[in-house]
């Protein structure tokens, strides 16, 4: 598939290939040169729960989240 470069520098990437590699508004790429080659690489995106791992504190006497889950579902307070 070929694009041509707009006096601006832009490029289109053939719809074909956004579809593909799941490029759609708003998608950061990355740009490097390699071997006199132009290389674009998709952003990954950071995990959205990554930020939170290890910050939950669950109350005393409550060893594990399957149990202060039941306690919430059933209406009880923890302990």
């Amino acid at each position: 598939m070929d694009s041509i470069v707009s006096e601006k520098g832009q490029v289109t990437i053939p719809k074909e290939l956004r579809d593909q590699l799941g490029i759609r508004h708003g998608t950061v790429l990355e740009f490097s040169a390699t071997g006199g080659k132009m290389i674009a690489a998709k952003q990954v995106a950071a995990d959205p729960f990554e930020k939170w791992s290890g910050r939950g504190k669950l109350p005393k006497g409550i060893r594990t989240v399957d149990e202060y889950l039941n306690i919430v579902r059933n209406g009880d307070s923890p302990r």
